[in-house]
């Protein structure tokens, strides 16, 4: 993709992003940034909880939803991570919190621990989270929408 090419694909991800914002009646602004591998794109505004979901619900669709739009037909697809109000962030902290309470009950009790169902990206921040430790494994069980992680102690 060339350069003309990548400037082209991020201003129409910032047009879809605000024209989802516009169709559902949220005053929001839309900042995108070309990260060379990945672009990131982020709300900014005062109530964004419409646009972030029960969650991240509606904010993950958005992302897919943007990510289908701007690179359909391209040949080079890469990665769109969109934001709300730096939810994401927020969210992987409480996600990192669920993660070590998980694991540290895994390993005190020696047996698996099922965490709430949630989206997959929620499961891999958890999945990329625990891949550091070396006292447990995680894995994914059940079907959407009720599919979740299980932190499971490693036996020697």
């Amino acid at each position: 993709m060339s350069s003309a090419q990548d400037a082209e694909t991020v201003e129409y991800v910032e047009e879809i992003l605000e024209s989802i914002a516009e169709g559902i009646g949220i005053d929001a602004s839309v900042e995108v940034e070309d990260g060379g591998e990945v672009i990131s794109a982020e709300y900014i505004g005062e109530d964004l909880a419409l646009l972030i979901g029960h969650h991240g619900a509606t904010i993950d669709a958005i992302q897919h939803l943007a990510h289908r739009i701007a690179f359909h037909g391209l040949d080079r697809r890469r990665p769109l991570i969109v934001d709300a109000a730096g939810y994401r962030g927020r969210r992987a902290g409480a996600l990192h919190a669920v993660a070590d309470q998980a694991a540290e009950t895994a390993v005190r009790e020696q047996r698996p621990v099922s965490l709430e169902a949630m989206g997959a990206q929620e499961r891999k921040v958890v999945h990329e989270y625990l891949k550091t430790r070396f006292d447990v494994e995680t894995y994914s069980e059940g079907q959407e929408p009720s599919r979740h992680l299980v932190v499971a102690p490693l036996v020697d």
